[in-house]
């Protein structure tokens, strides 16, 4: 239940907007508080007020319009924004996910086959990022999340190594880089079954990061340990 006095804050708000004032800001944060009905074509006008240039809202307009079953106006917003930002993660994934909604199976590997390319190139950056600053751990996080993307046992073997550079480097407290150990060592015993030097080593370091991320999340968030004994039983393993 809204009450006059929040009401009125809302007409007001909502006026000064529409009127090109400024309070765009808290008459979304105030709409959400509320649960208040407003369309989400209305919310967009509202962000596109406040920030006139920003891509993000681009996107959520685009997304908008996908999430509608608009697919033709949703691509032509995508191909638009690709126009200005090429390497978009965002839209290079929302292409593939239209082309296979209208059923275009060869245009959605198509596009794939684009935002892996992007991974490639990402990968050789952070690798002349490494080499000039061995020591920062967030260079070393974002090469192995994009070694894993990548896939194949090599790139897999290759990102388990920079997650446990990145653990070391921050003290074995980055939470990312565990569960990244955790799911390079799943993948790589799926796809390296019989080998077993392979598949004991892999087992070896994924028991310890599970081990790692029980203790941290017993200290930083222990009303989420069952979500996390739920996700690696996933992973095959248990705290």
């Amino acid at each position: 239940m809204v009450s006059k006095t929040e009401e009125e804050q809302v007409n007001r708000l909502e006026n000064q907007v529409e009127n090109g004032g400024g309070g765009a800001w808290e008459y979304l944060c105030l709409v959400r508080k509320l649960k208040l009905r407003r369309s989400d074509k209305e919310c967009v006008k509202v962000l596109q007020k406040k920030f006139p240039e920003s891509k993000r809202v681009g996107r959520l307009e685009a997304m908008l319009l996908e999430a509608k079953g608009l697919l033709a106006e949703a691509e032509k917003a995508y191909s638009s924004l690709l126009e200005e930002n090429q390497f978009d993660q965002v839209i290079h994934k929302r292409r593939v996910a239209i082309a296979k909604a209208q059923g275009n199976l060869s245009g959605a590997i198509e596009w794939l086959n684009k935002y892996l390319e992007m991974y490639k190139q990402a990968a050789f950056c952070y690798e002349e990022l490494i080499l000039s600053q061995p020591t920062i751990p967030l260079y070393h996080l974002a090469y192995a999340d994009v070694l894993y993307t990548l896939g194949g046992l090599e790139n897999l073997h290759a990102a388990k190594k920079y997650y446990a550079a990145t653990i070391d480097l921050t003290g074995g407290k980055n939470i990312r880089a565990l569960f990244g150990i955790c799911l390079c060592a799943s993948a790589i015993g799926q796809l390296a079954k019989g080998r077993n030097k392979e598949d004991k080593e892999s087992s070896e370091l994924q028991s310890l990061s599970a081990v790692a991320l029980e203790k941290l999340y017993k200290q930083q968030s222990p009303s989420n340990l069952p979500l996390l004994s739920s996700t690696l039983r996933s992973f095959k393993l248990s705290l």
